[in-house]
């Protein structure tokens, strides 16, 4: 009844599980009552508190919500829940194509039925709880309808096509695959700025004024070309900031929280806006394409071995083999190679986000700005100053701001 790809699968999915729960309970052991040195005149004892509290908090709400997707997993798992759902979805007789898209369907739909409890309450408790969240009902409700409508015009059109590669392709399915996939990724970084993104926040080019003349100033010094510096409506659902890079040739674009710009001096917001043109000028988006392509290729291969493996089907108790349940099967078969592959590249991006930081210091000619935006994000998001370096090694993409303070100053 058990084979090896039974145990292989529950040992990766319960080490993941129990690597994570280490690493979090080594984050918390690592706070300490005493505000770094580097932060003394940024956050008061008040500040500093609630900043570890909310650690302390999203910590727990974490584990709890990692203990019942384990839980809902290996039980649904262990219960025969796959082939029951398999069953349903032949019923129909919509053939592998339909039967698929069907059995994907029912088990998309129960687990977000079932996590939409911890949406709510991560929203609507903890995050009203410290003041960052400015969402109503009625906008995440929205959300999510715009996010299944999406799924459906989106996912379901390239669920069926990546079925329909393995069905019809062949021994050559994977590179059929690997290049509609990619293809597809192109094609989204074109549309996602444009027609996406729009469905969720509104975008409004920055306005006439000292902050668009230091922009404009400073991106003609580095020749970079300005298609469009947007303001994102941020506040709309949190009091958070961010600034992000998007979108690919002429559709790319920055944009700012407009929290970001309510919290931040001109020049901390330049040096902001320079550590995205950072990533850009160090080429750093396109290695991740590259490189996640990559990435792509070889699992499509690794699944087209896999689909025609009895013992991959038998681990989940199915009677019958198919190209869909394959793929379901293969991601949980896969998932310790992810994990690690996952772990690289937070490696690889931590490596980037120094970089993009000394690009910014060194083009702007004032470290200090960027070291001022730093401190002041850390303190508007209550980031948590002292990670453990075991959990950011598992979990960060960005290095602890300690760190990329210390990193900027050795650059001036």
């Amino acid at each position: 009844m058990f084979n090896t790809i039974f145990f292989v699968i529950l040992a990766a999915i319960l080490l993941d599980f129990l690597l994570d729960g280490i690493a979090s309970r080594l984050n918390l052991s690592s706070m300490t009552d005493r505000i770094p040195k580097e932060f003394e005149g940024v956050y008061d004892a008040e500040r500093y508190a609630k900043s570890q509290e909310y650690t302390r908090v999203t910590t727990r709400f974490g584990w709890v919500q990692s203990v019942f997707g384990v839980s809902l997993l290996v039980g649904f798992w262990l219960a025969g829940g796959f082939p029951v759902a398999d069953a349903w979805a032949r019923s129909f007789g919509y053939g592998e194509i339909g039967t698929g898209l069907l059995f994907f369907g029912v088990l998309t739909a129960g687990r977000s039925v079932l996590s939409l409890p911890f949406s709510l309450y991560g929203t609507f408790v903890i995050e009203e709880r410290f003041g960052f969240n400015k969402m109503t009902l009625g906008t995440f409700f929205a959300d999510m309808a715009k996010g299944a409508v999406l799924s459906v015009l989106i996912g379901v059109p390239v669920l069926a096509a990546v079925i329909a590669f393995f069905l019809y392709g062949g021994d050559w399915a994977w590179l059929y695959a690997w290049g509609g996939l990619s293809l597809f990724s192109f094609l989204m970084m074109y549309l996602a700025p444009t027609f996406i993104m729009p469905l969720f926040n509104r975008f409004e080019p920055l306005e006439e004024g000292e902050l668009r003349d230091a922009i404009e100033e400073y991106a003609a010094q580095v020749e970079f070309p300005l298609q469009g510096i947007y303001v994102m409506d941020g506040s709309k659902r949190s009091s958070k900031s961010n600034a992000f890079f998007t979108g690919f040739g002429k559709q790319k674009r920055i944009a700012l929280f407009d929290t970001l710009i309510e919290n931040h001096t001109t020049e901390e917001l330049v040096a902001v806006l320079a550590h995205e043109i950072g990533h850009y000028k160090r080429k750093h988006i396109g290695k991740n394409v590259v490189i996640s392509g990559i990435q792509s290729g070889v699992m499509l291969f690794l699944l087209s071995v896999f689909l025609n493996v009895p013992a991959l089907y038998e681990a989940f108790f199915m009677d019958q083999m198919s190209v869909y349940a394959g793929l379901l099967f293969f991601g949980l078969l896969y998932s310790p190679v992810s994990m690690l592959t996952g772990i690289a590249m937070q490696i690889l991006s931590r490596k980037f986000e120094y970089e993009a930081d000394r690009y910014a210091a060194e083009t702007t000619g004032h470290p200090e700005w960027m070291i001022d935006a730093l401190k002041r994000l850390s303190k508007d998001n209550l980031s948590h100053l002292t990670p453990h370096p075991f959990y950011v090694f598992l979990n960060y993409s960005h290095p602890p701001v300690l760190q990329r303070i210390r990193a900027i100053r050795e650059i001036g």
